[in-house]
């Protein structure tokens, strides 16, 4: 059986290696007529840091703090991305992907990608990846790698190359 790749979920953190990784869900989409879903995630806050603040701040103050940010933040984020799509768009003028949908949303990034992997009915999720440390020739960086050990579907995680 030949995998046929109809819906590609990018996960993207808006960094160079998540830049460089688009270009391999846009390859792909091309390639089968594929429509891509962007996905970034907003970390939430630790709960000992929301408990410090809201200690120093007061609870309803750093509430209301958090919602009106969150809303701006999301607005922002979500133009990012959308920027982020149109210039990788016109660098990769030869591909006709389809962006089907830009999603910003609030969680723990490994969690929230296998859950929109499921739910967007995707059939391979493409990241980029950061190597840390000594090791970083062997290892992937956190969240891609607890996404490739929990997901159902592909994954590809796209390193950016080292410069010369």
């Amino acid at each position: 059986m030949v995998p046929e790749f109809k819906k590609i979920l990018y996960a993207t953190d808006l960094s160079d290696n998540a830049r460089y990784a688009f270009s391999y869900a846009a390859s792909l989409a091309d390639r089968y007529d594929a429509q891509i879903t962007v996905l970034h995630i907003l970390e939430e806050v630790s709960t000992a840091f929301n408990m410090h603040i809201s200690s120093y701040m007061g609870e309803q103050e750093w509430a209301q703090l958090q919602a009106d940010k969150e809303s701006s933040l999301l607005d922002t984020i979500t133009e990012r991305l959308n920027d982020f799509c149109n210039t990788a768009r016109d660098e990769l003028a030869q591909c006709k992907f389809i962006v089907e949908k830009i999603l910003t949303i609030k969680g723990v990034p490994a969690e929230e990608i296998i859950h929109q992997a499921e739910i967007n009915d995707a059939d391979v999720i493409v990241m980029g990846t950061h190597g840390y440390g000594v090791f970083k020739d062997a290892l992937m960086g956190g969240t891609a790698r607890r996404v490739v050990r929990r997901s159902s579907v592909p994954v590809m995680v796209v390193r950016l190359p080292e410069e010369e």
